[in-house]
């Protein structure tokens, strides 16, 4: 039962450190990440304040994806247990659901050319936001059938 429960929260880590790398893969590429991303144009007014920081930033979210996979595989017993283990889970899912929902309802509001695209990356927040709440409350809510009652 417990794989079951580490299921969903391990493969929410999985899915983080894949986007993580994705990021840092990108980076060869970057001009053409960010304008299938939809941030070509902030990334190139950072650019001019400085032409590393487009790059920092993309490297400083990486380490963040990566973070969040490591506490999803930690959740789900695939290595070590980390600090605050619970409340950052709920965290995670907090921030993925946020921006996944709350994107999903400015972009339905506004009509651009790259909507589709940017639906398509809300839903897969609001994916791996439920994987992470789901997982969690599966591994820290006692099961009323596990209790007996």
């Amino acid at each position: 039962m417990e794989q079951i429960k580490g299921g969903m929260l391990k493969l929410g880590g999985y899915i983080n450190i894949l986007i993580a790398f994705a990021h840092i893969l990108g980076l060869f590429w970057a001009d053409k990440m960010f304008e299938v991303t939809g941030i070509g144009k902030e990334m190139t007014e950072l650019a001019q304040t400085h032409a590393s920081l487009p790059y920092l930033l993309t490297i400083f979210v990486a380490i963040v994806f990566f973070t969040f996979g490591l506490y999803g595989l930690s959740a789900g017993k695939h290595f070590k247990r980390l600090p605050f283990l619970r409340p950052v889970i709920f965290v995670i899912a907090s921030i993925y659901l946020v921006r996944g929902i709350g994107e999903l309802i400015f972009d339905l509001e506004k009509q651009q050319a790259n909507q589709f695209l940017e639906i398509t990356y809300s839903l897969i927040a609001v994916f791996i936001g439920l994987l992470f709440l789901i997982g969690g409350l599966r591994k820290w809510t006692p099961n009323q059938m596990d209790e007996g009652i």
